[in-house]
């Protein structure tokens, strides 16, 4: 899913959500999950703060932050009655329905994504690596980490505002 197309053409955007919605990946739902989403963003932010403060694990800081975005993200589906069970739904929804998330706050999201994607893929590689006694170095570094937890954070900041109005 190309972020840009969708952000720039409302055409697309129509398109891409009607896709989910028939492929039943964004589907109504009664049950209103907003303050469990919020809560897990908030456990999974404490978990990436931890980390950072022992400088361990950078890899997966990065990919607390995405699930701590991911789920700030869920809360805003689910106080509309919404659930998704696919990142580029859950973009796709937000890009339709919320004018407050600005195009960096769509591009931070799918970055992460990205690059949990990534970390996700590469930590499969470096388990199996290190059982062939095959050392490796990290991704991240304390620097990057810290970066995109600030941009996190105010993402997450300003979904909050959006769900508690």
């Amino acid at each position: 899913m190309k972020i840009d197309e969708l952000i720039n053409d409302r055409k697309k955007l129509e398109e891409a959500y009607r896709f989910f919605i028939n492929k039943k990946l964004l589907f109504k739902r009664d049950a209103n999950l907003t303050s469990a989403h919020i809560a897990k963003s908030n456990s999974n932010l404490e978990f990436v703060d931890f980390l950072i403060k022992n400088n361990k694990f950078l890899d997966w800081a990065v990919i607390g932050l995405y699930y701590s975005v991911y789920h700030a993200s869920l809360a805003l589906l689910s106080k509309n009655g919404f659930a998704s069970k696919n990142h580029n739904a859950t973009l796709c929804f937000i890009m339709r329905h919320f004018s407050q998330i600005s195009k960096e706050d769509v591009e931070l999201i799918n970055k992460l994504a990205v690059t949990k994607e990534y970390i996700s893929f590469y930590s499969g590689l470096k388990e199996e690596r290190s059982k062939a006694s095959y050392s490796t170095s990290l991704f991240f570094n304390k620097k990057i980490v810290e970066e995109l937890r600030e941009k996190s954070i105010k993402l997450i900041n300003k979904i909050k505002l959006i769900v508690e109005q």
